[in-house]
């Protein structure tokens, strides 16, 4: 992209040293970009570029998921992309939102920006940026925080490149910051086979029972298992999904995907995107061709993201969901994918009754700005930890 014609907000087009005192190397430029200019030819196929070549996979910073996500959620002009270039080059990208909400306290800050369809914050960083990446985004804020008093950075895999790099670069800057959260999930990662696995997992007891309740399935009617990649059948998919789910619980409790006509179709164009994108697993349970259990990953090498599923409550008693999460253990054959987020809440009871490793998540306050805000801001996080941690 060319950056003489990059649009900027507010005429911010502040550039930052990626690498003090190394003035023979590029210089690191950062902007922030309003929601309309990302959708653009151009900039998409540089942020497909980055998503291929970054440190952390996350899909839900991808185009294809991003991009609907903005249509249908983000409302206002406080929403913005932080994009970061090398060389002419764009090796970070990350959704930040203004907010005058701090989980139910009046408290202005600025952070990544996560829905209630994305659950992992990591920016996408090409390999070797990702300390550039956070010094043009601090110093940017440092310059133009607006109404905010610190940073807010929720979900980052714990010791991860990115958090890693975060935390290096905080000490270089003797930059005020707190942990305000640490949380974990399942997460499937092991070399073993997807028998040995479920052997290692489950008792032969409950396997057993696993067996027997598959049969008592099988007297209904033909049970059958789909897997299926790419666009084929997306949009009747996509429908089926979007049914089964509104039967159960989260309809009654609104809170289906197709209790809100934003969601609803947010999830429509995030999963036929994902589908063109390759970036979609598919997998179903039919009984005489109707789905009782459904599950959808992402893939983002050498990662996978297990994002949504759901089973026809009817068929309850027979463990629909767990029997299509034993045969969502085959993602341990495939020689792209080292491991798998569950991307489920912490302490899941059917997931964690397979899935045997934890996937950590720590959320970081940085406090931004000049002298007299970073001083509220250490106040406040101490303030924070000491009451919730």
């Amino acid at each position: 992209m060319d950056l003489a014609r990059t649009p900027t907000i507010g005429g911010f087009a502040e550039e930052v040293s990626t690498l003090a005192k190394a003035p023979s190397r590029p210089r690191g430029v950062l902007h922030l970009l309003d929601t309309q200019t990302v959708d653009s030819k151009a900039f998409r196929a540089d942020w497909e570029a980055l998503a291929r070549q970054c440190a952390e996979p996350n899909p839900f910073f991808e185009a294809w998921f991003t991009l609907p996500s903005f249509e249908q959620f983000a409302d206002s002009d406080a929403y913005k992309i932080a994009a970061y270039w090398v060389g002419g080059r764009l090796t970070g990208l990350m959704p930040i939102k203004h907010s005058n909400d701090y989980y139910g306290h009046g408290l202005p800050y600025v952070g990544t920006w996560l829905h209630d369809h994305s659950f992992c914050g990591s920016p996408l960083v090409t390999k070797g940026q990702e300390k550039g990446f956070w010094k043009a985004l601090v110093s940017c804020l440092d310059q133009t925080p607006g109404q905010a008093l610190f940073l807010h950075l929720p979900a980052l895999p714990e010791g991860g490149a990115l958090d890693n790099a975060l935390v290096a670069v905080l000490a270089e800057m003797d930059r005020a910051s707190a942990v305000v959260e640490r949380s974990s999930r399942a997460m499937l990662a092991s070399n073993l086979s997807p028998e040995e696995y479920l052997a290692e997992a489950m008792s032969a007891k409950k396997r057993k029972e696993l067996r027997r309740q598959k049969n008592r399935l099988s007297e209904f009617g033909e049970l059958s298992f789909e897997r299926l990649e790419g666009a084929e059948c997306i949009e009747p998919w996509i429908e089926q999904y979007l049914t089964l789910e509104a039967a159960g619980w989260k309809g009654v409790a609104g809170s289906a995907l197709k209790s809100k006509p934003a969601s609803y179709a947010f999830f429509a164009d995030a999963m036929y995107s994902a589908a063109r994108a390759g970036k979609l697993e598919r997998l179903a349970l039919r009984l005489d061709g109707k789905p009782i259990a459904m599950l959808a990953n992402f893939i983002a090498a050498p990662g996978a993201f297990s994002f949504k599923t759901a089973f026809d409550e009817d068929y309850a008693r027979f463990s629909p969901g767990l029997l299509l999460q034993i045969e969502n253990l085959d993602l341990l054959n495939r020689q792209d994918i080292a491991w798998t987020d569950s991307c489920a809440v912490e302490g899941h009871s059917m997931i964690e009754r397979i899935w045997r490793e934890k996937r950590a998540f720590v959320s970081r306050n940085v406090a931004i700005g000049g002298s007299l805000r970073r001083l509220t801001a250490r106040a406040l996080m101490a303030y924070e930890t000491r009451v919730w941690n």
